[in-house]
């Protein structure tokens, strides 16, 4: 979403009360002195510069800044000064979802003022979106070579936050151009080479490091009975109100039909709250005219939290259900709306878990695919924040960018004329939604709704969504 530019405010950041004021002009980096430490994945000797390193965190979705943190945590136990920054122009962050990250504060920054500050670090963590990856690693191949300098670039990290369910080779070749590109499964680590291979890019800069909220060892599946049962609900899957209250429907006849039991539904977000992906149909909404059963509950702790005391997790195809089998937890995907690519439980054929509502009911409970959990959790000797840091150290050591090699393929180098292109306008870029919304509404219309987005608060919006929704519910 583009933003009305507006001076931006100095410190203005979500996690803290007061913020005292950061400057965001580029600084000369100091002279470094290097010193030895260590790689934890193979013992041998790593050079590490004698000042903290910086590392710079992008995330813009409560979802990425997780990621990030992760990554952030493990940089710091390293000795690394960690600063986090969201893009100004399209950001959704409360404060209580940058404090349930672990992320100390992020300050908000325009998305032009991200690559200055990428330049006066020494890495750079993108837990974004692929275009917006690939965007600005064009735009840092551009700056390095208009501005040669002595120093390489920044070390580039990007990778994925979840489980991928869509635009699987997109999204590696919107990222190829990092320097560290982590990958968080075999097969897709193997997809990943195959392209690589055909469209002749340098594969030196994936690592299978694993998803950073995972372990490298799931605890075993317990035999005990079923007590407390969670549904990781998620934002956008299923799409339609009539199927989301549907499986809503079948949770609450799950509790039903067992009154010993607890069933918690965690909502992605709370009304009001934001994501990468936007919830139009929130459950308490769809659910507000039901008459529930008491050992039914809407709950919106943490699902690290609420796993701890969860004996199933049920979903469609949320990557909490890789969290669940990391902790032990018995898992089922819903199957009763079918595969289908736009649930993403099509690439969950080979779990072993898919379940319909009726199986669950009578504990038909899946077990995991050896070699589904294989391919997520096997092969790593070290945490997956370890191993991105790991690699990190030793191309900071080295001065290598695998970038580099990666940049010289005839599909970057396309990519790079083609942005060159965009940016001296000799191409336009596509419409952006302000301009979407005044070619389908008209100039008045069009600027009104866009006017609305960008100036009206989500709460504000709430009670109109809700009259919506419930218009629609009635029609179910």
């Amino acid at each position: 979403m583009t933003a009305s530019r507006t001076p931006a405010t100095p410190g203005e950041s979500l996690g803290q009360q007061s913020v005292k004021p950061r400057l965001v002009a580029r600084a000369r980096r100091p002279v470094t002195v290097s010193v030895q430490g260590v790689d934890t994945s193979t013992g041998d000797p790593v050079t590490r510069p004698a000042r903290a390193p910086r590392a710079l965190l992008v995330a813009a979705f409560d979802s990425q800044l997780k990621w990030a943190a992760h990554l952030g945590s493990e940089l710091r136990e390293r000795g690394f000064e960690c600063r986090y920054v969201a893009p100004r122009e399209r950001v959704a962050l409360s404060k209580d979802q940058v404090r349930a990250a672990g992320a100390d504060q992020v300050d908000l920054v325009w998305k032009d003022e991200i690559l200055d500050l990428a330049l006066d670090v020494d890495v750079v963590v993108l837990a974004l979106a692929g275009p917006q990856v690939r965007h600005f690693t064009l735009d840092l191949t551009e700056r390095m070579a208009a501005e040669p300098r002595q120093e390489p670039a920044p070390v580039v990290v990007a990778g994925w936050v979840g489980v991928i369910i869509e635009k699987i080779t997109a999204g590696y070749l919107d990222r190829s151009g990092a320097d560290v590109v982590a990958v968080n499964a075999r097969h897709e680590l193997d997809h990943f080479r195959e392209v690589a291979r055909r469209l002749e890019i340098d594969p030196g800069n994936l690592l299978l490091s694993g998803l950073p909220i995972l372990s490298t060892s799931p605890r075993p599946q317990p035999s005990a009975p079923v007590r407390t049962v969670l549904f990781a609900d998620q934002p956008t899957v299923p799409d339609t109100a009539a199927d989301r209250l549907y499986v809503y429907r079948r949770l609450a006849a799950y509790a039903r039909r067992h009154p010993d039991r607890r069933v918690l539904l965690k909502p992605r977000h709370r009304q009001g709250e934001d994501t990468f992906h936007r919830m139009h149909h929130h459950p308490e909404e769809l659910l507000s005219g039901d008459a529930l059963p008491s050992n039914f509950t809407v709950d919106y702790r943490p699902v690290p939290q609420l796993l701890g005391e969860t004996d199933l997790l049920v979903t469609m195809s949320s990557t909490a259900c890789l969290e669940a089998v990391d902790h032990g937890v018995r898992v089922a995907l819903v199957l009763d709306l079918g595969v289908h690519e736009r649930y993403g439980n099509h690439v969950f054929l080979d779990s072993g878990l898919l379940r319909t509502f009726d199986q669950l009911e009578v504990d038909d409970i899946g077990t995991p695919s050896a070699a589904w959990v294989d391919s997520w959790f096997g092969g790593r000797s070290v945490t997956p924040a370890q191993a991105v840091v790991d690699r990190v150290e030793k191309l900071l050591a080295t001065g290598e960018r695998p970038s580099l090699a990666a940049m010289t393929s005839p599909y970057q180098q396309g990519a790079l004329e083609l942005h060159r292109a965009r940016l001296s306008g000799e191409v336009p870029e596509p419409p952006g939604p302000w301009a979407r919304r005044r070619r389908r509404h008209g100039l008045v219309k069009g600027t009104a709704l866009q006017l609305g987005i960008w100036l009206v608060p989500p709460a504000a919006l709430k009670p109109l969504k809700k009259w919506r929704n419930q218009r629609r519910i009635k029609k179910l």
